[in-house]
């Protein structure tokens, strides 16, 4: 037996018996609901709301879409803000929480593109932080030179040497990454030519590329892109077909884009069609 519920304008289409009970509520109140909470909260995930109203996380992303249409609210990586403001980057603890065992499985498929004896670009931010952890923990690697500009991530390799060579590039310190930025870092770029470079970022976009919300985090993803012979993407499923305020390289400059699993997949079709290799960990 099948029953309707609200399209994405409101009207009337087909639903199964297994919809969930908060489809009941008409989608027009839904949204006016939603928009209130997204006013009052400054901020909320599309996981939040589904919870909230009970419905799928598709079914939110529709909402939302409408909702910013309208000029209700304004999408953004992860969840929605109301009009006029922008969502404050997240620090590195805080973003430690998030997708946690998607980076740990990105950071094991991406060490094991690593071979003995090459140099190593290692970008901050926790999904690079897990990259270092899975390649410290391949104990067939040997005579590794890694350069970083992440604080952690150096103390997190301490420990290799001297299996591993950990270089800082140096450079003013961003407390909220525990990152290196220019100028400094720029010197130690420009002499440096590596065998990989691991980008981390805040988005990737086919049309768009690869960005990030720091701009001068995303000045010196620049330089490491511009100083490696392969480039290796480190994005979680959530940051596919997002696009932050800096720009870090099109989508030309990439070779391997490492994922993880949940991804959009016309977004991974149109990443592919642009000739990337896309791994999904």
């Amino acid at each position: 037996m099948s029953h309707s519920t609200a399209g994405p304008r409101g009207e009337s289409v087909p639903r199964g018996d297994s919809a969930p009970k908060g489809d009941t509520v008409p989608a027009v109140l839904r949204r006016e609901r939603m928009a209130e909470l997204i006013a009052a909260r400054g901020f909320l995930r599309v996981s939040d709301l589904s919870d909230t109203f009970g419905v799928s996380e598709v079914t939110v992303r529709s909402d939302l879409a409408v909702l910013d249409d309208d000029q209700l609210i304004r999408r953004v990586h992860g969840g929605a803000v109301p009009r006029g403001r922008r969502v404050p980057e997240a620090s590195f603890e805080k973003s430690l929480e998030a997708s946690a065992l998607a980076k740990r499985a990105i950071g094991s498929h991406a060490a094991a593109l690593v071979s003995s004896g090459q140099s190593i670009l290692l970008d901050v931010g926790t999904t690079a932080l897990a990259v270092a952890q899975a390649l410290a923990a391949r104990e067939d690697l040997e005579d590794l030179v890694i350069i970083t500009n992440g604080l952690n991530i150096a103390l997190e390799l301490e420990a290799q040497i001297p299996r591993f060579t950990i270089i800082v590039t140096g450079g003013a310190l961003r407390p909220l990454q525990h990152s290196l930025v220019h100028p400094l870092a720029r010197t130690v770029l420009d002499q440096v030519h590596a065998d990989i470079a691991f980008i981390g970022c805040n988005g990737v976009d086919s049309v768009a590329g690869v960005t990030n919300v720091n701009l001068p985090e995303a000045e010196v993803k620049q330089l490491m892109v511009g100083s490696a012979d392969r480039v290796v993407v480190l994005a979680d499923a959530t940051k596919l077909g997002q696009v932050s305020l800096g720009a870090v390289c099109g989508i030309e400059a990439i070779d391997v884009l490492v994922t993880s699993d949940g991804a959009d997949a016309t977004v991974l079709a149109d990443l592919t069609a642009a000739g990337i290799e896309v791994v999904t960990a």
